[in-house]
């Protein structure tokens, strides 16, 4: 999954991470990935400051399907802008930012739960 438009069209558990990358369904992805209803989507951003509203575009169209989006931070924890977090809101959606190793094990746990969810993984070193 190398280009941007590359996806795996199902959502599935993230098995793991790391060096810039992340492993699903026996396959693995360089750089951050949107993990969505309509499956696993490679995604440009690399850090915190690149995640806007023009970023989470692919979320935004899938609201009706997504109640939670888990934002994965990469190493450090990271405060959504609020004027993201209200337009999230003002979608429907509820959104929690953490640490990426935290947000790919809660997004496997929801999703275990047929929850909806969905989640925005910034790729870790």
């Amino acid at each position: 999954m190398a280009t941007q438009d590359a996806h795996l069209p199902r959502q599935v558990p993230i098995d793991g991470y790391g060096r810039w990358s992340f492993h699903f369904a026996g396959m693995a992805s360089d750089g951050s990935i949107l993990a969505l209803p309509s499956g696993i989507h490679a995604w440009a951003p690399r850090v915190p400051a690149e995640i806007d509203a023009q970023a989470l575009a692919p979320v935004f169209a899938e609201a009706a399907a997504i109640e939670l989006l888990l934002i994965g931070t990469g190493a450090d924890p990271w405060p959504i802008p609020d004027a993201l977090r209200w337009r999230l809101h003002d979608a429907g959606i509820a959104t929690d930012a953490m640490p990426t190793r935290a947000a790919a094990s809660t997004y496997n746990v929801l999703l275990a739960e047929g929850r909806a969810v969905a989640a925005a993984l910034l790729a870790v070193p």
